[in-house]
């Protein structure tokens, strides 16, 4: 499975987002609490999905079963101007019921159908166990020089969010 520069950085955020979610300053174990009260934050969480996939895509944990797995993982090889539309991954994705008010707030928003995508995407990605491939000498070395761009792509993305938050009344979280 190749991983588009795109998903692997979104990747990383969306299990830390996810990490941070799970558990309370005790250590208890809080997940499906805080992913219930972020699904009724979802009017507010829709103007981050651009800037902040990752923190809004969580409220679809535990939504999406897949049922076309090359589907899912040639999606994983795309950018996000060339993913393909929300509808064309039908018969790739079922919804839990519970979903569909969600789907329904992002389907109104401009790029809530791209969005959808993505959220599927990373918890597709979330899902699937990694299986190591062998890479070539060329592909390691592509891969270590586009890391110091992915990685100022993904710190940018993350103080944008981070800014974001801060101008709608929150605190910075450090």
């Amino acid at each position: 499975m190749n991983i588009s520069p795109y998903f692997r950085n979104l990747r990383s955020a969306y299990f830390a987002e996810l990490d941070d979610l799970t558990f309370d300053s005790e250590g208890l174990h809080i997940l499906d609490k805080r992913l219930v009260q972020r699904r009724k934050e979802m009017e507010f969480l829709v103007h981050m999905m651009e800037i902040s996939p990752e923190m809004v895509a969580v409220v679809f944990h535990k939504g999406f079963r897949f049922t076309s797995l090359s589907a899912m993982d040639d999606l994983l090889s795309r950018e996000p101007e060339s993913l393909p539309e929300w509808d064309s991954l039908a018969d790739a994705i079922e919804m839990a019921p519970w979903t569909q008010e969600l789907v329904h707030v992002l389907q109104k928003q401009p790029m809530g159908e791209w969005f959808l995508t993505v959220a599927a995407a990373l918890e597709y990605m979330y899902n699937k166990p990694e299986h190591p491939q062998a890479t070539s000498a060329d592909d390691e070395e592509e891969d270590r020089e586009g890391e110091d761009t992915e990685e100022m792509e993904a710190r940018t993305r993350e103080e944008a969010a981070a800014d974001w938050m801060v101008a709608q009344g929150f605190d910075r979280k450090e």
